[in-house]
């Protein structure tokens, strides 16, 4: 039986729920890039099975925050969904902040030492600097997964170097989150 990996592609194309701009890229499309490449790769490995929350770049989920997020956890939860990634992009006021984090509800369980090997793996495939595994309770798509769940901040739309990342090379990013998944597994990284 494959492992089954709910990737949800954060942010709604635009109107409710879209996501952070900056350096003329948007959080919405490069989530929804990086998820397609993930997708590929989980769905290419007989071990995994993966869905999106996002099928298409127009896809848009609910019809305000709270709805577009619910979309998506009753999405995964009725699959069922044996691991939840959801995939973001920061910002920042302050341009020079940068990296990579992960977060998920509550230290010591399945959702954070999934986030720490998914953060290893981002970080070198991407040359991102490694902002460390946060717990935020407060994340809806986090609280409300009835499996284990991390939120992936990819970088920082904000920072001209991380924008050149996520612009030029989002395979990085979806193959590190791929080679995070296959090392919490105890598979070989590729």
């Amino acid at each position: 039986m494959p492992i089954r990996i709910f990737i949800d592609q954060g942010h709604n194309p635009s109107g409710v729920n879209a996501g952070a701009e900056g350096n003329g890229l948007r959080e919405q499309d490069v989530t929804y890039e990086v998820g397609v490449l993930l997708y590929r790769l989980l769905n290419d490995d007989p071990r995994f099975e993966a869905r999106l929350s996002r099928p298409t770049a127009e896809t848009s989920l609910g019809t305000s925050n709270a709805s577009s997020l619910r979309a998506r956890v009753e999405m995964a939860n009725r699959w069922p969904a044996d691991y939840f990634v959801s995939i973001h992009c920061n910002s920042n006021p302050n341009p020079e902040i940068n990296g990579s984090e992960v977060y998920v509800y509550r230290e010591n369980t399945q959702s954070y030492w999934l986030a720490q090997h998914i953060l290893n793996a981002v970080t070198r495939a991407a040359g991102t600097r490694d902002n460390g595994v946060r717990v935020n309770p407060t994340l809806y798509v986090l609280r409300r997964t009835a499996m284990p769940a991390v939120l992936v901040e990819l970088a920082y739309l904000s920072n001209p170097e991380d924008a050149q990342k996520l612009r030029y090379d989002k395979e990085a990013f979806a193959w590190g989150i791929y080679n995070g998944l296959l090392s919490y597994f105890g598979y070989p990284q590729l």
